[in-house]
């Protein structure tokens, strides 16, 4: 008899292979990976030395063409020709952020050598100083830009990629920005808002005007250098926008923020022209910041409270109430800090503006990004000339590069509101002069 089995009510479960971790897995990726990836920077490398040679061929039958229409076709009789082919010479021209030679064809009259036309457009564009800012914007030093450039292919022959030409491209083009920003005309801009602020770079003081048109869009206006942001500073930045043509048609809303120097200058320069609204988050970190930690949650809750309220009778009541609050809990520092220009705070309350243009025009949130970008372009300097040039230089850059991101405020729908309430504040003031 054969060997009884006993039949089990278990179920037997086929055994898998167990997969491969991902340790594993990594020299067989890298084996694979690493050729595909030297294979597709060897494309690039082909694929950019086939386009530059198409480039350059390209190039030199323009040449050719240009100078067949002025010289004729070579080797044939023209009668009553005037100019001559006259052999070939090398000329440099802006390449891929380097500059390149080229072979070209001369043209030579009886008064000499002739300039072909397009070799004339291609010197005269040259991109490379706007291509060295560019870098130096990302954080390349000039030491570092010839590196950052992608390879020149073996049939060119590049150069003016070293640090001091790259250094003499970027004061170039930084020149060219201050004096284009600095004496630009303004008579285009119909103001309706003005924000002034200033910033300490190199241990100066820079003092910038922002402006808000009518439509609600941003535009940077221009700047002014002070060992500190005194009235004398602001004043000459002032009058320098009104002497480049800006237009003020009836009263003008400044926001600022607790500088006494900028407040001063405003007077002196608009008079009863400006309406003033402090920053709310200015003055919020100024009462803030002299309190305790146990009493600043009450106070900012009374300062959110005051600033988001819909009228401006129920604001002034609440900082009131948090001025006595303040006075009786002994913060006698705090409770000045809220009081100095405390109605100011809440201009833009008294206009009765949608709330969102409200909201964009009590603080000065629109210029505070403006700084920033000039603080993150300044970064890039290590080491500063002495005297203001450099620096007005570099501040420019900053602003310039912000320019290029400026958009429409926060509510711009509202402007038609708030122009008609400037301008008819301006007419009620002129009647009453005149009774």
């Amino acid at each position: 008899m054969g060997r009884r089995t006993e039949k089990s009510g278990r179920v037997q479960v086929p055994q898998t292979v167990a997969e491969p971790s991902a340790r594993e897995l990594m020299p067989l990726l890298r084996q694979l990976i690493l050729p595909m990836v030297a294979g597709m920077m060897q494309t690039k490398r082909t694929m950019q030395s086939m386009v530059v040679e198409l480039g350059l061929a390209s190039m030199e039958a323009l040449f050719e063409a240009q100078a067949e229409v002025l010289a004729g076709p070579k080797h044939r009789h023209q009668p009553g020709r005037t100019m001559n082919h006259w052999g070939t010479t090398e000329t440099e021209f802006p390449f891929a952020g380097r500059k390149v030679r080229v072979r070209r064809p001369r043209v030579r009259s009886k008064d000499g050598e002739v300039q072909i036309p397009f070799v004339r457009e291609l010197q005269q564009n040259d991109p490379l100083p706007e291509v060295v800012v560019d870098r130096i914007l990302l954080g390349v030093s000039t030491r570092g830009y010839a590196d950052s450039l992608d390879p020149t292919p073996d049939v060119l022959e590049a150069h003016g990629d070293s640090k001091s030409a790259a250094s003499r491209h970027l004061v170039k083009e930084t020149q060219r920005r201050m004096k284009e920003f600095t004496t630009k005309k303004l008579d285009t801009i119909d103001l309706a808002a003005l924000m002034l602020d200033g910033i300490v770079v190199a241990k100066h003081t820079v003092i910038v005007a922002l402006g808000i048109d009518v439509h609600g869009m941003k535009h940077a206006l221009g700047l002014w250098v002070g060992s500190t942001e005194n009235k004398a500073v602001c004043v000459s930045l002032l009058q320098d926008l009104l002497a480049r043509g800006l237009r003020i048609e009836g009263r003008l809303l400044c926001v600022i923020d607790g500088s006494k120097g900028i407040r001063s200058a405003i007077d002196e320069v608009f008079g009863t022209g400006a309406m003033v609204q402090r920053c709310q988050n200015h003055k919020r970190r100024n009462v803030t910041e002299q309190l305790p930690e146990g009493k600043r949650a009450y106070a900012n809750r009374m300062l959110s409270q005051a600033y988001k309220a819909r009228s401006y009778d129920t604001a002034k009541k609440t900082l009131k109430a948090l001025l006595s609050w303040l006075q009786n809990n002994d913060e006698p520092d705090a409770a000045a800090s809220l009081k100095e220009g405390m109605d100011e705070t809440l201009t833009v309350l008294k206009l009765k503006l949608p709330t969102t243009l409200t909201r964009s025009l009590s603080t000065t949130n629109a210029i505070e990004n403006l700084m920033g970008s000039i603080r993150t372009t300044t970064r890039n300097v290590k080491r500063w000339t002495p005297g203001s040039s450099m620096l007005k230089r570099w501040v420019t850059l900053g602003i310039c590069q912000a320019a290029t991101r400026f958009r429409a405020i926060n509510g711009k729908s509202g402007m038609p509101t708030l122009v008609a309430i400037l301008r008819k504040s301006e007419r009620l003031d002129s009647n009453q002069e005149a009774a």
